[in-house]
C-alpha cells in the first residue's frame, strides 16, 4: 500500500518520514523548484518563512509540552531542530536554512519515499492522500480544496519580520542578555528611552504600508504586524514585543529600559539576527527608515524585508474528524481516504502544523497496518489539536489556534500557581504519551 502526499512543508514531511520510517513506501509531490509561491525562497523542504523560532521548550508552556510529546514519539521536524538549533534563551529557535537542509536531506535521502515535483492541478486517485499543500496553497489545488470540502476556503493575513546581518548593529548601544538570564547572552536587546520610545511609535503609526491584494484587515493576533499592534495604543507595544522586564541595561548601571527591542540570532554563524515580534507590511523604504530609529539599528543592513501574505485554511469543524480525515465519502472517485494536515487545517504554528503531519502519519500507519487509530485525547497537546480543529465552533467562525493549556482537558484539582499546574497537565500528558498502545 503506498500513500500519496501533496506538499512537503514541515507537516508533509513529518506525515511522509513517519510512514516511511515504518515500512510505507509515499509518494510526495511538491511543486518546487519549478514552482515558488510569493513567501518561499528555498528549494529546500520544509523552509521556514517567518520566524526561525518554535518557542518556548519549557514545559510550563503549552508549546513546549507538545514538542516534548513529539519527540517521544519519533518527530522528524524536532529532531531536526534540536540538531540545528541556536541560541535563544527558554525558546527552540533554529538555524533556518540548516534546519531545511537537514529534512531534506533525510527525505531525499529516504528509500521509500519517491519525491514527485509538479504542480498539483487535480487530486490523485489513490488508496490514501493528504493533503498538506499550506497556507499558501492556490490555483486548481485551491479549487480542488474547495471541491472536497464543500465550501469557499477560510483565510487571514500573516506577516514576516526582517533580518539584519549583525555586523552593522550598533553594540555600544545594544547588549547582549536573555529575558531573566534565561539560557545566557541569547537575544541582543535594544533599549529605549521614554522620548526614544515616542520618536518611534509616532513615526511607526504614520508610516505608509506596502499594497497587499485583497487585504481586508483580517490578520491573525499571533502574528500581529508592528505597525498594527502599535495603531491600537501607545503602551501596546510595550505589553509585548517591546516589554523591557527581566532586561537590565548595562550601558546604564543595570536599570529597566523604557522598553526594548530584542534580536533573535537567525542562523548558526551569528552573522543574521531577525526582529523579534516585527512583522510587518509597510513599505520596504519605509522599514528602513522607521527601523533605524531602533536605538543600536540606525545603520542597521536589512538582508531581508518584511511582507505580508494570506494564509488559507478550511473551515475544519465543518470537514474533519479528530484525526484530520476529511468526511466527504466521495472526495476520490475510488472512495479513496482524504486527510488534511499542517496549516491548511486551522492548527497554527510551525510545531503545531508538524504535529499535525505526525498525528496523520502515525494513524494512516496503522490503518495501513490494521491496527486501530490511536486516540490521544484532550488530555495530551497532540490530542488537544485536533479536537480543536474537529470541535471548535467559535460561535460559527472558525480561526486558526495555537497550542495552549485552555483547549486541553483540565485537572481534577485545584492548584493556584498557574507554573505547577501547568507542569502538572504537561506530566499527566507526557505519561499518556508514554503508556499508549502500538503494538
Amino acid at each position: 500500500m503506498k500513500v500519496t502526499i501533496i506538499g512537503a512543508g514541515l507537516a508533509g514531511c513529518e506525515a511522509s518520514y513517519y510512514l516511511a520510517q515504518h515500512g510505507i513506501e509515499v509518494d510526495l509531490i511538491e511543486q518546487k523548484p519549478n514552482d515558488y509561491t510569493d513567501a518561499h525562497t528555498s528549494p529546500d523542504f520544509a523552509e521556514l518563512v517567518c520566524s526561525n523560532s518554535l518557542r518556548s521548550d519549557e514545559l510550563t508552556c503549552a508549546v513546549g509540552l507538545l514538542k516534548a510529546e513529539m519527540r517521544s514519539l519519533g518527530s522528524l521536524i524536532i529532531e531536526a531542530a534540536d540538531s540545528t538549533k541556536v541560541p535563544a534563551g527558554g525558546a527552540l529557535a533554529v538555524d533556518r536554512n540548516g534546519f531545511s537542509g537537514y529534512i531534506t536531506s533525510k527525505i531525499q535521502s529516504h528509500p521509500k519515499i519517491n519525491i514527485m515535483t509538479k504542480k498539483v492541478e487535480t487530486l490523485p486517485d489513490v488508496p490514501y492522500l493528504v493533503i498538506a499543500s499550506g497556507p499558501l496553497t492556490n490555483g486548481a489545488l485551491a479549487n480542488e480544496v474547495a471541491r472536497i470540502t464543500d465550501s469557499d476556503s477560510l483565510h487571514f493575513y500573516d506577516a514576516i519580520a526582517p533580518i539584519i546581518d549583525a555586523d552593522t548593529i550598533d553594540m555600544s548601544v545594544s547588549y547582549k542578555a536573555a529575558r531573566y538570564g534565561k539560557g545566557g547572552d541569547d537575544y541582543i536587546n535594544c533599549p529605549m528611552t521614554r522620548e526614544e520610545y515616542d520618536v518611534f511609535y509616532n513615526a511607526l503609526i504614520a508610516a505608509e504600508g506596502a499594497e497587499v491584494k485583497g487585504f481586508e484587515g483580517n490578520v491573525f493576533e499571533g502574528c500581529m504586524p508592528i505597525e498594527e499592534m502599535a495603531r491600537r495604543g501607545h503602551d501596546t507595544m510595550l505589553f509585548g514585543p517591546l516589554k523591557p522586564v527581566g532586561l537590565p541595561n548595562p550601558h546604564a548601571g543595570g536599570t529597566i529600559p523604557y522598553a526594548v527591542v530584542q534580536l533573535r540570532q537567525d542562523n548558526a554563524t551569528a552573522t543574521l539576527y531577525n526582529i523579534v515580534g516585527f512583522q510587518t507590511h509597510l513599505k520596504f523604504a519605509e522599514q528602513k527608515r522607521v527601523f533605524s530609529l531602533i536605538p543600536g539599528l540606525c545603520n542597521a543592513e536589512i538582508v531581508r524585508y518584511g511582507v505580508m501574505h494570506r494564509n488559507t485554511f478550511i473551515n475544519s469543524p465543518a470537514h474533519l474528524d479528530k484525526w484530520y480525515k476529511n468526511n466527504l465519502p466521495d472526495a476520490l472517485p475510488s472512495g479513496g481516504e482524504v486527510y488534511f494536515a499542517g496549516q491548511i487545517t486551522g492548527v497554527e504554528g510551525y510545531v503545531e502544523s508538524s504535529a499535525s503531519g505526525l498525528a496523520v502519519g502515525i494513524n494512516i500507519a496503522r490503518q495501513i497496518m490494521g491496527k486501530d487509530k490511536i486516540d490521544w485525547t484532550p488530555q495530551t497537546a497532540m490530542g488537544a489539536l485536533g479536537c480543536y480543529v474537529s470541535n471548535a465552533s467559535n460561535n460559527g467562525r472558525f480561526q486558526p489556534m495555537n497550542i495552549n493549556f485552555g483547549i486541553m482537558e483540565s485537572l481534577n484539582e485545584r492548584i493556584k500557581s498557574k507554573q505547577e499546574k501547568n507542569l502538572k497537565i504537561s506530566q499527566r500528558a507526557l505519561d499518556i504519551i508514554e503508556n499508549l498502545n502500538f503494538d
